[in-house]
């Protein structure tokens, strides 16, 4: 609260969400140890971080999807700006912070038995000069501002690209896969500057919607999956989907390089790429995928093709198959 509510502007936002994420972390560890559940790595003899924590609670401590969800938006966003920065506008801000507190003070009393309220001291005066608004009119403004800094002869553009990552952390809200990279930035500037609507862009951001109750101090904000939203879901997995796609979505689902692939389904490199050859496994949007390092190329695949390739190998000769490896026209003699 002494952060929030500073005069000075310098470092405000990243001292305020570097208390948060600490205080969410110590309130988990705190849950977990009360219920006999070890904190500490044997290993390392380190204790455990803020992810596992909030797997742990989740799986097995009542911790909710939209707890854990703001939680996680509010760990992103103090890494992107602990470790770079951002550009968090201060109606966000607040909203984000309103939010955190409702699930923090919601989770205390649940499995602690206790309430926030007292462990604030009464001279305390919580104050913001902007009341919130609605989650989608704020980041809709928010994506507009960017259009805005990012066009020519603006010269604003690292201020654009810090509102870019502040949005991507945002994301955390609804999927626990939120890794920011330059890559995702480059590409969401890339389509913004081409034209792309917001919901193209940011199509997890247009599936959170927020509830509010109360005002001034007994504010209440939860953030939320909408249901039916008026949007079309783009997978992250999906490689020629919307420009925001994640590339750590892509490498989540395109795990394999040739070589486990082929160990895999039980064949040496050679003869899983004539099956990979004859099934069109690499032209397969679903089973293959390139990526790129520079001028390095990798083509990875994922789960689908071991399952297209193991399934082909019930019906087709291998070892026909095989044989008329120089002859692509060849057909395959199928086993009976």
């Amino acid at each position: 609260m002494t952060a929030f509510n500073s005069y000075d502007d310098d470092g405000r936002v990243t001292m305020v969400l570097m208390h948060l994420q600490h205080a969410c972390e110590m309130l988990l560890k705190a849950v977990l140890v009360q219920h006999k559940t070890k904190v500490f790595d044997k290993g390392t003899g380190r204790s455990i971080g803020f992810e596992k924590c909030l797997g742990l609670c989740q799986a097995n401590h009542q911790l909710s999807a939209d707890e854990a969800g703001i939680m996680r938006a509010i760990d992103a966003l103090r890494d992107a700006a602990q470790h770079w920065f951002v550009f968090v506008s201060e109606d966000l801000l607040y909203l984000q912070t309103r939010a955190l507190i409702t699930a923090f003070d919601a989770y205390l009393k649940r499995l602690l038995d206790d309430a926030l309220v007292n462990h604030i001291p009464p001279r305390v005066l919580p104050i913001s000069t902007m009341p919130p608004g609605d989650f989608e009119f704020l980041v809709d403004k928010e994506f507009v501002l960017v259009e805005e800094l990012l066009k020519p002869g603006r010269r604003a553009r690292d201020e654009a690209r810090a509102r870019i990552r502040t949005l991507l952390a945002m994301e955390a809200i609804v999927t626990d896969e939120v890794e920011i990279s330059e890559r995702d930035i480059d590409r969401i500037e890339k389509a913004m500057r081409g034209g792309a609507e917001f919901n193209a862009v940011f199509p997890r951001l247009a599936t959170i919607g927020t509830t509010t109750d109360g005002d001034g101090v007994n504010l209440i904000v939860h953030f939320s999956k909408k249901q039916g939203a008026p949007v079309q879901y783009v997978g992250g997995d999906d490689p020629a989907a919307a420009a925001a796609v994640r590339e750590v979505d892509l490498r989540k689902k395109f795990h394999l390089q040739a070589k486990p692939l082929a160990e895999k389904i039980g064949l040496t490199l050679p003869k899983a790429k004539v099956l990979r050859d004859h099934l069109g496994v690499d032209a397969d949007p679903s089973c293959s995928h390139v990526f790129e390092f520079g001028s390095q190329k990798i083509r990875c695949f994922s789960d689908n093709a071991i399952q297209r390739m193991k399934q082909a190998l019930e019906e087709v000769d291998m070892t026909a198959l095989w044989a008329n490896r120089n002859n692509p026209q060849a057909a395959p003699a199928e086993q009976t």
